[in-house]
């Protein structure tokens, strides 16, 4: 199966799917400086925890490809002491476009190692270069075989728990909230990538995901993903998860993370906020709730979920809509013409709107990494993530 993706390279060139167009718009643009991936990541021209690292990766490697290719060598290759300080100065600017995203500090952390390790061995700052160039391709590369791990990680496990429970293993119904794919990610994606690997295996009935609201990267990005993989899918309302929980057989809730704490508590941001709703919920009728997240997603200097802070995001995003104009027209271009539009009364006073929602790990079946599964011990309501991490 093809499918979509978030990043694509050509050589130096890098280029990102502008994911607030999506799902009537595929436009690819150019990324060409730092300063304008450090604006991709800000806008949510590019979102989900791995695809900013990775981006971020990708730039740093890029610039300094460029720069070793330059007739007229930059001053900051000319002694190590420039070249740290240039690195320095980019690793820490790209980590202001989203300091609360544990992937992207623990991509410009590697690189800072990686550029540390080339200065205490004596290399030149041209040699230190290369290294930088290597580990950030490196960066990006690896993110999609994690992926593909945890993702089969975590299938396997559910089938096995089904099949432990006197069920077939097979024609599995799972729901996901937000948007955890290709677009979020390098490639395959994290929880998405679960469904997606249960729909290769032939394992998966159908999988069921919500609107996520207030930028719907569920009904924009999600949708637009499972159709073109061409898995069998049912969008639903935000608030309809518990009816849907009444009247369907669900054998997981399966999500994404931007943060796990060291007990397991998990923090979602964004268009996550909904995987608490979703988790209380999947307990009051006694369903697997999976969390689907990398090893640099695991946060173990936070001890649980008290200690991650909950910002509020800007209100009127709360109050805006953003799509195709129905019935379509189209512009000169031959696309589908977009507009945003206002749901709410101007002026609206009290939105709550926050950043981040935390679920506790009391909720939380089981949690997945390319490492493996992490399960509570019985009687137990946190995790023990030595095994995973």
């Amino acid at each position: 199966m093809v499918g979509l993706t978030s990043i694509r390279t050509t050589g130096n060139k890098i280029e990102i799917v502008n994911q607030l167009l999506l799902p009537h718009t595929v436009e690819f643009i150019e990324i060409d400086t730092v300063e304008q991936a450090h604006d991709a990541i800000k806008s949510m021209k590019i979102r989900g925890a791995p695809a900013i690292a990775s981006l971020a990766a990708l730039i740093v490697a890029s610039h300094l490809s460029r720069s070793l290719e330059d007739s007229q060598s930059p001053e900051f290759l000319t002694s190590t002491e420039s070249l740290k300080a240039h690195i320095d100065s980019i690793l820490s600017y790209l980590f202001t476009a989203r300091p609360t995203a544990v992937n992207l500090g623990a991509a410009t952390r590697r690189l800072q190692k990686t550029l540390q390790a080339g200065l205490d061995a004596g290399k030149d700052a041209r040699s230190i270069a290369q290294d930088l160039v290597a580990e950030g391709k490196a960066i990006d590369d690896e993110d999609v075989l994690r992926n593909k791990e945890m993702s089969k990680w975590g299938g396997e496990w559910l089938v096995e728990r089904r099949k432990s429970a006197g069920s077939a293993g097979e024609a599995l119904k799972v729901m996901t909230v937000c948007n955890t794919g290709s677009l979020a990610t390098s490639g395959y994606g994290t929880a998405l990538g679960l469904i997606t690997y249960l729909h290769e295996t032939n394992k998966l009935e159908r999988a069921y995901f919500t609107q996520s609201t207030p930028y719907h990267q569920g009904s924009r990005l999600t949708a637009f993903e499972l159709q073109s993989l061409k898995i069998p899918s049912v969008m639903l309302c935000d608030s309809m998860v518990g009816s849907l929980f009444q009247h369907h057989d669900i054998a997981a809730v399966v999500v994404g993370a931007d943060r796990i704490a060291k007990n397991g508590d998990t923090a979602n941001k964004l268009n996550q906020v909904g995987t608490y709703n979703a988790a209380v919920l999947a307990a009051r009728h006694n369903i697997p709730f999976i969390v689907v997240a990398p090893v640099s997603t695991v946060d173990l200097e936070v001890a649980d979920g008290n200690e991650i802070p909950i910002e509020q995001r800007p209100p009127l995003e709360a109050c805006l809509v953003r799509g195709a104009l129905y019935p379509f027209s189209t512009n000169s271009q031959g696309l589908k013409e977009q507009a945003t539009v206002m749901v709410t009364p101007e002026g609206l006073e009290g939105v709550y709107n926050p950043s981040f929602d935390v679920t506790p790990a009391e909720l939380i079946t089981a949690i997945v990494t390319e490492k493996g599964v992490a399960v509570k011990e019985h009687g137990k309501i946190s995790f023990d993530l030595s095994s995973i991490v």
